[in-house]
């Protein structure tokens, strides 16, 4: 039998346009929706970021309750609460039900989230594996408070209100409640919910979090009040931009000439470099940027690429800093010492970034194991595909071994000791859509491994002055043990009273086994 084929008519009949909320719901695993287990995980991490990044934006100190409880065997309620500022009632459909909607898609800027996908996807996930709407609980202290019930209309991504209500009710509160049920499998793991939330806590040390799960209720206390500085909104730097976007600028600027297109729209590009770049192009520099074809464009774009620029400033960076490093650390690991290092901003294609990396050691924690590394990305947690990230790598290619620590070849080394890293920049290069594991990029490992070199050669420093310490004490001990017998024979000696000769000789014990450790 012939089967005819199709003609282009009849192929061009059957092309449909789908909205980004359908393309979600087909590939939600590009979301972090791809397992049950995985996909409560990323419900918590989406509602946790959500309310942190609320709070410090307003500059709250954050406190959060967190439950998440079974409903059936494969179905769980999540429901988050926190003290933020709350948000606007008309505003709550759009920034809720609304795949794409967010206020940080312009922003060059530090932030846990800026695809505008976070919680809309944990909505999208929850109607689609329960069918049941998301409950929204808000106020901004207005004595008013607004409820929904909401869900997204995936056909044409927009925000669709089962219920409303909003009623003054004189209550002074300000924050926001998010509660679904969604389809998931809760596991207590090292990819599971508790660690996760464990890591937050020492990530962010400035925030009271209590959760209550299916195992019952963990409290982590506010360990500083101390919260980071806010990042500051930089323009793009010239080194960062493909030449699509460099185009797609020159269309929409509203400078009048290319000289002050240079200036206003990039940063670090100041009148002197405006006119040099535009002089190797060959382009004069008064010229509209509307009026820039294709071909000026890429002479443009190329003479922008070898500009010698200053630096990005990193003041749109948001470092944990070392003293809440060690807060969170101190706070939630039974260690002996710690130590927390930040190293200066660098810079890759033209994106400013920020190493911080600590480490407890000692204490409570196992000697015969790996060493757990905790991988943060603008303080949020990594928790899946650790072997394909920059940071295990670096710390793998670390010689451990320098450091007091065992260490078999390129592998993590072994013994009582927890490494955390925080990579934070404006823009993370991620392996994946999952944002799970960061890239490999050269400079981005050789940060990562002068942060944690200093803060080894500071916990060498420790381990060998506890050493030291631990044989001197020894030394001390056997000499105290003839102390009694030496008073004696100086005494009938020198007729010196027996009790002064004990109490110098002890004296001098001291002295000289003494040795001070820091932890």
């Amino acid at each position: 039998m012939v089967v005819e084929g199709k003609d282009a008519e009849q192929m061009a009949k059957e092309h449909k346009e789908i909205s980004i909320s359908e393309f979600f719901e087909k590939n939600r695993h590009l979301l972090g929706y791809d397992n049950p287990t995985r996909a409560l995980l990323t419900v918590v991490k989406e509602f946790v970021d959500n309310s942190l990044d609320a709070c410090e934006e307003a500059r709250i100190l954050p406190r959060i309750w967190l439950e998440v409880k079974p409903t059936t065997s494969d179905r769980f309620r999540v429901m988050v609460k926190d003290n933020g500022p709350g948000m606007l009632d008309k505003r709550i459909p759009k920034t809720l039900g609304k795949l794409l909607v967010g206020s940080k898609f312009y922003k060059h800027i530090q932030s846990r989230g800026q695809q505008g996908l976070g919680t809309k996807g944990a909505v999208l996930y929850a109607q689609l594996t329960t069918g049941k709407p998301t409950t929204i609980i808000s106020s901004t202290g207005n004595g008013k408070t607004s409820f929904y019930e909401l869900m997204i209309d995936v056909k044409k991504n927009e925000p669709k209100i089962i219920s409303h209500k909003y009623v003054e009710d004189g209550r002074k509160w300000h924050g926001l409640k998010l509660e679904m049920e969604i389809e998931g499998r809760y596991v207590d793991s090292r990819t599971g919910v508790p660690e996760f939330i464990k890591e937050v806590a020492i990530s962010n040390p400035f925030a009271d979090i209590i959760f209550d799960g299916p195992e019952g209720r963990m409290e982590f206390k506010r360990g500083t009040n101390e919260l980071p500085p806010l990042p500051k909104e930089i323009k793009p730097h010239p080194y960062g931009v493909e030449l699509g976007i460099f185009r797609r600028m020159l269309q929409d600027t509203s400078s009048r000439s290319i000289k002050t297109f240079f200036m206003n729209d990039f940063t670090r590009v100041g009148s002197t470099s405006a006119n040099g770049i535009c002089e190797v192009a060959g382009i004069d520099p008064k010229i509209s940027p509307k009026s820039v074809d294709r071909e000026t464009t890429e002479k443009l774009f190329k003479s922008m690429k070898k500009a010698k620029l200053l630096r990005p400033p990193t003041d749109c960076l948001s470092p944990l800093g070392e003293s809440i490093m060690l807060s969170g650390l101190k706070k939630e690991i039974e260690g002996e010492f710690f130590s927390a290092v930040t190293r200066p901003a660098a810079v890759y294609r033209g994106e400013p970034f920020q190493v911080e990396a600590g480490i407890a050691y000692g204490g409570k924690l196992p000697e015969d194991q790996a060493v757990e590394v905790i991988r943060l990305s603008n303080r949020v947690p990594l928790m899946y595909q650790k072997g394909d990230c920059a940071i295990t790598k670096a710390v793998e290619k670390t010689n451990w071994k320098s450091y007091e620590l065992k260490q078999s070849g390129s592998n993590l080394p072994r013994g009582p000791a927890i490494v955390m890293v925080h990579f934070a920049s404006t823009w993370v290069p991620y392996t994946s859509e999952s944002k799970q594991a960061i890239a490999s990029y050269p400079i981005i490992i050789k940060e990562i491994k002068l942060a944690l070199q200093e803060a080894g050669r500071r916990m060498k420093s420790y381990v060998i002055g506890k050493r030291k310490f631990e044989m001197r004490q020894k030394r001390r001990k056997k000499f105290e043990r003839y102390i009694p017998e030496v008073a004696e024979t100086l005494n009938k000696i020198t007729n010196e009273d027996k009790q002064l000769i004990k109490a110098k000789l002890q004296k001098k014990a001291k002295e000289v086994t003494g040795v001070k450790i820091s932890g």
